[in-house]
């Protein structure tokens, strides 16, 4: 199986920049672009939240007509900070799952080879994440039930983690150890997928192994100084790819959406010292 994740699109109303200089829809389309012509073809998409800049049922449309556009796969997403959840739920109920829960945007997929958990961490009006009780005990019931037995990965927003980037990790997942708890748990969660930081970090937790995809717009500076400002750049927009063995082993590549010169053929000095004699 091939899951890809794109992250933190920051879509806009038609004619506007993001920050006033990311031209986000133009770069979200040539993602997608990329990504309608992968070979072999995506069995499914992720979008891990933050996909409109302001959450406005404009910018949803945008986004809509896109993925209608280049995707026959399906889609599964999350809401992050800069989403407006009623807006997310409205304009984008075409997507699986997406209303399936009566308040927030959490379903499971349950039609691959590994199961997806799509959990939202929104915190309306907030820039940080948090998993109220109520969700926290949804996701118990859903890792709990005998499904659980297949490898699962769970797709959100906010990292549980510190990442080192100072302004990035004061507004992370505010409840990380109830969800690390949780987590603890089931063993069958084997990945942890989120957005949110614009950069790639890995990390374990616990049993698990948690990571956070670049974003396939503009990127956070790699600014580790806790005193850092909070700052964006742009550094070749990316997303992830990850691959799913027989096995339920996870294997993830990152592919940057920039079009690169070659492929050029490996052409081996009769002096490479690893040549077979």
């Amino acid at each position: 199986m091939l899951l890809v994740q794109l992250t933190d699109l920051h879509v806009c109303p038609v004619g506007m920049a993001a920050n006033r200089v990311v031209e986000t829809n133009t770069l979200v389309e040539r993602a997608l672009r990329m990504v309608s012509r992968m070979r072999p073809a995506p069995d499914a998409v992720v979008l891990s939240g933050d996909l409109a800049e302001n959450g406005l049922i404009a910018e949803y449309e945008v986004l809509a007509g896109l993925l209608g556009r280049y995707l026959d796969c399906p889609v599964y997403a999350v809401p992050g900070n800069h989403d407006r959840r009623e807006n997310f739920r409205h304009a984008l109920a075409h997507l699986p799952g997406v209303t399936a829960d009566p308040e927030f945007v959490q379903y499971a997929i349950e039609t691959h080879p590994v199961r997806l958990v799509m959990l939202d961490t929104l915190v309306p009006g907030g820039g940080y994440g948090r998993l109220c009780p109520e969700r926290l005990a949804w996701l118990e019931r859903t890792l709990s039930t005998p499904e659980g037995r297949k490898p699962t990965i769970i797709v959100m927003h906010h990292p549980p983690f510190d990442c080192g980037i100072a302004h990035m990790d004061r507004i992370r997942l505010e409840d990380a150890e109830a969800f690390a708890a949780v987590i603890a748990r089931h063993p069958e969660v084997r990945r942890i997928l989120c957005g949110h930081v614009h950069r790639p970090v890995t990390t374990g937790l616990g049993h698990a192994i948690a990571s956070i995809a670049p974003s396939v717009a503009h990127q956070v500076v790699l600014d580790l100084d806790p005193a850092g400002p909070s700052a964006f750049v742009m550094e070749p927009p990316a997303f992830q790819i990850h691959h799913v063995n027989g096995a339920g082993g996870i294997v993830s590549h990152t592919a940057y959406v920039e079009t690169y010169p070659g492929p050029f053929p490996f052409v081996l000095s009769p002096e490479y010292p690893g040549a077979a004699k």
